[in-house]
């Protein structure tokens, strides 16, 4: 009896099921890295960095008298929502 022959049925069918599965994980693993490497986090928080930017960039933009406190305090608002 040969090597192969006394391979279950069934291995044929999970054997590759099973490298498709790992070789998932794995990109998925890597994508992740390689997210986290690039911005510094992962998940939902890039989009609070950037409302904070944002925050800063009109506070500059007040500091230097590019806008009044009235358009301030409503873009302000605005971000805050």
């Amino acid at each position: 009896m040969q090597p192969w022959e006394m391979m279950p049925w069934y291995g044929m069918i999970f054997g590759p099921l099973m490298m498709i599965i790992w070789l998932v994980i794995v990109i998925v693993i890597a994508v992740a890295v390689i997210r986290w490497l690039q911005a510094g986090t992962v998940g939902p928080l890039p989009s609070l960095m950037g409302r904070k930017r944002a925050l800063e960039i009109l506070e500059e933009r007040f500091a230097k008298g590019e806008i009044d406190k009235d358009e301030f305090q409503e873009k302000k608002r605005l971000l805050s929502d």
